[in-house]
């Protein structure tokens, strides 16, 4: 079903390489795209249609950088983007649809499906590292603002414990006696 390949070098930062998920329904673009980004040092999954893709995208452990064909049978790639936008589950999945098709209208549909990105066959390796790279940074982003976010729920809960203890006034908001 599968192939999958471990990157060198690790993203900056990180002592883990981050994971990308390729569904491409043509092997020999999907092992050229996977080893390419094994070599810019992602570990990749990879997968020939888009059901495929789907299923791992559903579970706990699925990478939040995603590569999506078009035209890939079972499930086509915008289906999938509204099927993982849908879930709307956290973590966010960033998800790039890289496809022959390149009419202004089709890269409309992809985007209003859900995509965060969208590249045109034949790409430039290096325009798609780039926005890989964006990938990236969004979901740091986004792990670091659900971090801050827990951080700030916790402070409130210490704080309306501490409330709970000291007798505090509701109007002048003085410790009574």
């Amino acid at each position: 079903m599968g192939e999958t390949g471990a990157g060198g070098a690790a993203a900056i930062g990180r002592t883990a390489p981050r994971r990308v998920l390729i569904a491409e329904d043509d092997p020999i673009s999907r092992r050229l795209l996977g080893a390419t980004l094994v070599r810019w040092g992602y570990e990749v999954v990879a997968v020939e249609d888009g059901l495929a893709a789907w299923n791992i995208l559903r579970t706990a452990e699925s990478p939040r950088l995603v590569v999506l064909d078009w035209m890939m049978p079972e499930m086509d790639g915008p289906s999938v983007c509204h099927a993982v936008r849908a879930a709307s589950g956290s973590p966010y999945t960033y998800l790039v649809l890289l496809t022959a098709k390149g009419t202004k209208e089709d890269v409309s549909v992809g985007l209003e499906a859900g995509a965060d990105d969208y590249l045109v066959k034949p790409f430039e390796p290096q325009e798609l590292r780039g926005r890989l790279r964006v990938g990236e940074r969004v979901l740091d982003l986004e792990s670091s603002l659900n971090r801050r976010v827990a951080e700030l729920q916790a402070a409130l809960a210490h704080v309306k414990q501490l409330q709970g203890l000291l007798p505090i006034c509701m109007h002048c908001h003085k410790v009574r006696t």
